[in-house]
């Protein structure tokens, strides 16, 4: 079992950048497949980018497409996202995840994860 928490989250104006880190603590497999997900009050939780650690391929939402980078460094036990060009609808709770079935994006739809972070908060003022 692993335990994730992120930080990096602030109060940020569009176009700016940030950020966010993941730590993990606890089993981290090599091989796991971990994302970010983000989530606004009132609606569901939507997939952002996922890695697989084994070999770092990655996928994104096409709404983050260009301007979001998902990476790893697995000796630290470290996921990021590195945001640029933010806008306001950026603004959500982000959400860090290890471990799914598959590590692909299939029309559009991400893989369910089995462990999750608490959150870090992005606000985007126009």
């Amino acid at each position: 079992q692993v335990q994730l928490r992120e930080s990096g989250g602030d109060s940020v104006q569009a176009g700016g950048s940030l950020r966010l880190s993941c730590v993990g603590s606890g089993y981290w497999h090599s091989r796991y497949c971990m994302g970010w997900y983000r989530q606004v009050p009132g609606k569901a939780r939507e997939g952002v980018a996922i890695i697989y650690n084994a070999d770092g391929t990655t996928d994104y939402a096409d709404s983050v497409k260009g301007r979001f980078t998902i990476s790893t460094d697995n000796p630290q036990k470290m996921l990021y996202l590195q945001i640029h060009s933010l806008k306001p609808e950026d603004t959500a709770m982000y959400y860090c995840a290890a471990d799914a079935s598959r590590c692909t994006v299939v029309a559009g739809s991400f893989p369910q994860f089995h462990y999750w972070g608490q959150g870090t908060q992005v606000t985007v003022s126009a």
